[in-house]
């Protein structure tokens, strides 16, 4: 990184999530930080990967990045777009997604996200926005990835609000309730943070897989409601290229509004 200043927690983030998405063929994009991490995906790592926005828009190929999922840049040049009843019907639960993007407020050791509420449901203290299409994907897609910043506040112990499955108790109950539910996904598949990328062991549960630059053991440790699982020796997750870190700040977020 000799021509960029180093890389801040935030765009560790962006560049492991979007390293996440190599060889992956259909995805299916969220705002903010999923935003950034699938279009520094399909500008480097995953060049022929075809971007679906929740307004409708199938094959988005945006010229910069989207403000939100209505942005008139991701219809120009995509493949189709179609009602959100359509994408969600025909593409989505018809098995045509093969990566969701998810963020939440709320995390548990099994990968099942709170997008609803902060505490007690009928006199929450805080409302949030709700599911939305987030339950439809992360029980539809092929797979799941999770992309959120990292404290106890966040990856808690029990969720106020269960919004959207992940691999629920354990992974043979998912793997139970997926088929009799006619699921067609198979739940999340990695959580990325601001400290470190996390996937999930045989038996459901999250566990550490790689500990980004200047993070440490004693920081995931401490930012966690739950006795992480942490293998013997962690490798480091790859460090940001020049252009990667290029691409996020002159071309898709020049003004720091979602990585700084």
């Amino acid at each position: 990184m000799s021509g960029q200043r180093p890389a801040s927690k935030s765009e560790l983030m962006v560049v492991a999530s979007a390293h996440a998405l190599t060889g992956k063929r259909v995805c299916f994009v969220g705002v903010g930080l999923p935003n950034i991490a699938v279009n520094l995906a399909k500008r480097t790592v995953a060049p022929e990967m075809e971007l679906v926005y929740e307004a409708g828009v199938f094959g988005a190929s945006p010229a910069r990045l989207p403000l939100s999922i209505g942005d008139p840049t991701i219809v120009t040049g995509s493949t189709a777009t179609v009602s959100m009843h359509d994408l969600f019907g025909l593409y989505l639960q018809g098995g045509r997604i093969d990566v969701g993007f998810l963020g939440g407020a709320q995390i548990d050791r099994f990968g099942n996200l709170n997008t609803t509420v902060i505490g007690d449901y009928v006199a929450p203290k805080t409302r949030l926005p709700g599911s939305g299409g987030a339950c439809e994907i992360a029980i539809n897609a092929k797979e799941i990835l999770v992309i959120m910043r990292q404290s106890t506040r966040s990856f808690v112990k029990e969720l106020d609000f269960r919004t959207s499955p992940g691999n629920l108790g354990g992974a043979v109950a998912a793997a139970k309730t997926r088929a009799a539910q006619g699921w067609g996904g198979s739940g999340p598949s990695g959580v990325i943070t601001d400290l470190g990328v996390y996937g999930f062991d045989d038996d459901g549960e999250m566990a550490l897989r790689s500990l980004h630059p200047g993070a440490t053991l004693d920081e995931v440790r401490a930012s966690i409601g739950w006795e992480i699982r942490i293998p013997q020796n962690v490798p480091a997750t790859l460090t940001p290229t020049d252009e990667e870190l290029r691409l996020i700040r002159e071309e898709l977020d020049p003004t720091g509004a979602y990585v700084s």
